[in-house]
């Protein structure tokens, strides 16, 4: 991802918006970028109250006086500026030999200051916990194999993979979940109901690699349906969940309405569900494999800005597909499974779709990822 943003840094001249959830590492990669770049660079954060009075002030003098002869322009956690998007825009108009890059801790809060000043002047990349792509950079691949039920069980924030012992681990997951992850949500929209949220997301531990209703979420929580779909939204603007949409082309017989739900860390999910027991205790080691081989993926497909629409696939009679893809008009068909065995896909998709059909297991997976 750091050669993709320097290489639009030096060939556009737009705000460079790089969101993504507490603790992933987004100051970190901008100092990486920043060290890269030939530019003279002044790098605020903006939690300081020196640089934020002139930051929204919304005076272009000020801004001068502040920016100098610096060419470069850096603002961590910009979402702390008030009326983010109108003072960034006009940072943009006034000052059109600036490069300037911003990040976020949350996409939700940010987004709504600066979306719309900022419409055509910007260019927005998502950070995610670590992938198994970038571990491959600096691991060999036996050694990321090595580290695969434990990034089922403790996921991949920075912190959790430089950290050893299992206590720590956890210890690392409960000071993200509670004091970062979700702080932000309830600090964002004020939540009355912080309780609802916490069991919306248990719901969804525990139905990974299942369709979800929202129907019964809304009966199950006592809430009603639009609130629901609220705080699914919300989960996932903040990076916290993705789902799969259902794929069908109007056959009767085919699923149409429905999403699976999954968590972009498995460590997340682990921790809401109170549950870091090894594998070989568990009842749920596919749906774990299934989420973590479609988290690593949707990283893959971000981080290439390869653009493909994702779905699953299932028919009311029971035959279905883990994962589709399709890319320009192709369908390529994908079957997750922790133990590799034969499997074949369902004579009904191959009948009605055809295309591609891979198995992924343990003994491939890494070329699946990365």
């Amino acid at each position: 991802m750091t050669r993709i943003v320097i290489n639009r840094i030096n060939d556009s001249d737009k705000v460079i918006v790089i969101y993504g959830a507490r603790q992933t590492g987004k100051t970190t990669l901008a100092k990486e970028i920043i060290s890269a770049l030939p530019y003279r660079t002044l790098s605020i954060n903006a939690d300081q109250k020196k640089y934020l009075d002139v930051l929204a002030s919304r005076d272009s003098a000020q801004m001068a006086a502040l920016i100098g002869n610096n060419e470069f322009l850096f603002i961590d956690e910009a979402q702390r500026i008030p009326e983010a998007g109108i003072n960034l825009k006009i940072i943009h108009d006034e000052f059109p030999m600036l490069k300037v890059m911003v990040t976020g801790s949350s996409s939700l809060d940010l987004a709504s200051k600066i979306s719309e000043p900022l419409t055509g002047r910007k260019t927005v990349f998502n950070l995610y916990p670590v992938s198994c792509q970038e571990l491959l950079k600096v691991q060999t691949s036996f050694e990321v194999s090595n580290r695969l039920e434990e990034l089922l069980i403790y996921g991949s924030y920075p912190e959790i993979l430089i950290t050893n012992s299992a206590r720590e681990k956890r210890s690392c997951l409960e000071e993200i979940g509670g004091s970062y992850l979700f702080r932000d949500i309830f600090d964002l929209l004020n939540l009355r109901n912080k309780e609802k949220l916490y069991d919306l997301l248990r719901l969804l531990a525990f139905q990974i690699g299942s369709e979800v209703s929202v129907h019964e979420l809304s009966n199950t929580l006592k809430m009603n349906r639009e609130t629901v779909e609220n705080y699914l939204s919300l989960l996932e603007q903040t990076f916290i969940i993705f789902k799969l949409r259902s794929f069908n082309r109007n056959m009767r017989k085919e699923i149409s309405k429905m999403n699976k739900y999954f968590f972009y860390d498995l460590g997340i999910r682990n921790y809401i569900i109170n549950n870091f027991n090894p594998l070989k205790l568990r009842n749920d080691t596919g749906h774990l494999w299934e989420n973590f081989l479609l988290a690593e993926r949707m990283k893959f497909l971000a981080y290439n800005q390869v653009q493909v629409n994702t779905y699953f696939w299932r028919t009311y009679t029971g035959a279905e597909l883990d994962y589709v893809e399709e890319r320009d008009g192709l369908l390529t068909a994908y079957e997750f499974k922790w133990n590799h065995k034969l499997v074949r896909p369902p004579a009904s998709w191959v009948e009605n779709y055809g295309g591609a059909f891979y198995l992924i297991s343990t003994e491939n997976w890494q070329g699946f990822i990365s």
